[in-house]
């Protein structure tokens, strides 16, 4: 079967993307390929294709415990069978999916960067076989990167055990870190497959303003369809999504602080079209498939260009006309400052912050490898006396450095164990009719439930019983009070995994070099980012492009440089874009006389929608005059 034939048998579709084919080609010769593609560039059938069509197993590293899941559910949607390990996972749990993965025919096993060093996965090596070794975000492998991990680095053991080629996949690297990562990975051969990063139906606008709140709420006015808005904290998020309520905009915030439940439904809401803006941190995003967001928003300035053009990069990936609007002021400047000074504590309270997290959990010298920790921050940094964000960044250097892993906001499911052995939970009195009846549910649907702590469906459970998820956990809670089960309620927590037991103070190796070159490449970003915002002479566009490596590119002609200097527009645009371009003018013209209640000025007009920065490319005063001549605005006052 041919690639374009995979693809149609399993995905529907009847032609590749740009660079789609290629990366898969040079996959199927078993070349080691760097696919280098844009957000929403289709990076996942660049390795699902040739994976369905080896014989085997494709392993698939990544760091998003989210997107892996929707993956797995997304594959076996369409019938191929995939398995997922991360964390929050027990031993028992991550050793009968790899013994699924060894034996059951599957296809493709998702794991986290952190399991690929354990013992217990090195175990499996030798009877797994697997056809490719897939490496998501590959620019965490990279100490040049702006998100480098170090459980990434674990992958070389892949390389050295497994003769299966390597397909690594980014959306953001600068040519040093491309060719840091194939070293990283020990490519055969160095090959990069890049598709190009024009955008030309995104007009990138950057808007100096200092009250950002009604811009946000023009924006989102004046742009007809589906929005996001990143905004740096989950207060912020909050706040804002009661500004645009307020203002009668269909909005809804998502953090990773929501329960899972909640950020579900928010997602599907907003995915449905029944929530137009999605107010968010960078929590949300990750793996969202919404080809029609017709603009993403960012109300801080976010710390990269990385950062940026990856979540810019979510607008328009239908091909429309789409707005990738970004706001800042001297207080960003100042903010970016701060935020660097914060998210680089010195090394001696670094090292202060790895013993009280052992002390905190009572894990004595010498013990403690291999522990899972829930953690509450709040908790923790009260108890001594710590400001939450310096201790946060402290926990992820000990990450990146080589001695935990911090996994924020995991969903651990419920768990039980039936600790009363077969032949005498018969005899056990028990004070509820539904009690027996569950603990028959649980036997019959979960068959090691009286050897080990089993994760259980709650919604299945509940269903098979015909009773509501909290009446279920009031009688999991009660059959625990008669010793009858184990009961570990589910949770949402962060998560430390221990890599060794715990030092005595001075022999923690806090890698000073390392430290010193991440701030180094912190800070270095975070000018470039500034520098974007800032500058008025290069197109937006062509300055993230040549930050990226590509020097080849023109001016895009959209973006409010190039509009204030009248570029022409890069490419052509099609009849229906401009009909549907001119239809957005036209809605934030009517929006914007709207809010000053139908009485305005010609002068108005102008200062709102004459500046090249204010998002609008089209002849706004041609618009205007056609709006009053149809009578849906009045005639403006002289």
């Amino acid at each position: 079967m041919k690639p374009v034939e995979v693809l149609k048998e399993y995905w529907g579709y009847d032609a590749f993307r740009p660079m789609q084919e290629e990366i898969i080609g040079a996959a199927l010769e078993g070349k080691d390929v760097l696919a280098i593609l844009p957000t929403g560039g289709g990076k996942s059938v660049c390795f699902q294709v040739p994976g369905l069509m080896a014989d085997g197993l494709t392993i698939v590293v990544t760091p998003l415990i989210a997107l892996m899941k929707d993956q797995v559910q997304n594959l076996e949607n369409r019938g191929v069978r995939a398995l997922a390990i991360h964390a929050g996972m027990s031993r028992h749990e991550v050793d009968l999916a790899l013994n699924n993965a060894a034996y059951g025919e599957y296809k493709f096993l998702y794991l986290s960067p952190e399991r690929v060093g354990t013992r217990l996965f090195q175990s499996y090596l030798e009877v797994l076989n697997v056809s490719y070794i897939v490496v998501d975000e590959a620019h965490c492998i990279s100490q040049w990167g702006y998100d480098f991990r170090p459980d990434y680095l674990k992958i070389g053991i892949l390389r050295e055990r497994l003769d299966a080629p390597v397909i690594a996949l980014t959306a953001t690297a600068t040519p040093e870190v491309a060719e840091d990562i194939m070293d990283k990975l020990a490519f055969k051969d160095k090959l990069v497959l890049r598709s190009g990063f024009e955008r030309p139906n995104l007009s990138y606008i950057v808007r100096r303003v200092e009250d950002k709140n009604s811009q946000i709420v023009n924006i989102c006015r004046g742009v007809l369809g589906s929005g996001i808005v990143y905004a740096r904290n989950r207060r912020k998020c909050e706040e804002l999504t009661s500004v645009l309520k307020s203002q009668g905009i269909s909005a809804e915030f998502y953090h990773a602080g929501l329960g899972q439940k909640s950020r579900a439904e928010r997602q599907a809401a907003w995915k449905e079209g029944k929530i137009q803006v999605m107010v968010c941190t960078n929590a949300f995003g990750m793996g969202i498939d919404k080809p029609d967001v017709r603009f993403v928003a960012h109300y801080d300035l976010p710390d990269s260009p990385e950062a940026y053009f990856q979540e810019a990069g979510r607008a328009g990936r239908d091909g429309k006309r789409s707005y990738a609007l970004l706001l800042w002021n001297g207080i960003d400047e100042r903010r970016l400052s701060q935020i660097e000074s914060v998210s680089f504590p010195s090394l001696e309270y670094i090292e202060d912050v790895y013993q009280k997290l052992h002390a905190f959990f009572e894990i004595p010298y010498d013990a403690g490898m291999g522990r899972q920790l829930r953690l509450s921050l709040e908790d923790f940094c009260r108890g001594y006396g710590f400001q939450r964000a310096p201790v946060y960044h402290s926990l992820k250097y000990l990450e990146r450095s080589g001695h935990l892993t911090y996994s924020e906001e995991i969903d651990i499911p419920t768990k039980v164990r039936i600790s009363v052995d077969r032949k005498s939970l018969y005899d056990i009195d028990l004070p509820s009719q539904d009690m027996p009846s569950l603990l028959e549910v649980l036997m019959r649907t979960y068959t090691g439930i009286f050897a080990f702590v089993q994760p259980i469906d709650e919604e299945y459970v509940a269903g098979r019983l015909g009773t509501t998820i909290p009446h279920l956990r009031q009688l999991l809670y009660s059959l625990s009070l008669e010793h009858v089960i184990n009961y570990v309620p589910a949770a949402h927590s962060d998560v430390v995994f221990l890599h060794h037991d715990r030092l005595r103070p001075g022999n923690i190796d806090l890698m000073p070099e390392r430290f010193a070159m991440l701030q180094d490449n912190y800070h270095r970003r975070s000018r470039a980012m500034l520098e974007y915002a800032s500058q008025t002479a290069e197109c937006r566009s062509r300055f993230l492009l040549r930050y990226f490596g590509q020097s080849e590119s023109r001016d895009c002609g959209t973006c409010d440089v190039c509009r204030s200097r009248k570029v022409p527009v890069a490419s052509e645009t099609s009849p229906g874009e401009a009909v549907e371009s001119r239809d957005l003018v036209a809605g934030a013209i009517k929006s914007f006389i709207e809010s000053k209640g139908g009485v305005y000025s010609l002068k108005d007009v102008v200062a709102e929608f004459g500046n090249p920065a204010s998002g609008i490319a089209e002849d706004f005063l041609e618009v205007l005059r056609e709006l009053i001549d149809d009578g849906v605005v009045p005639v403006y006052e002289s």
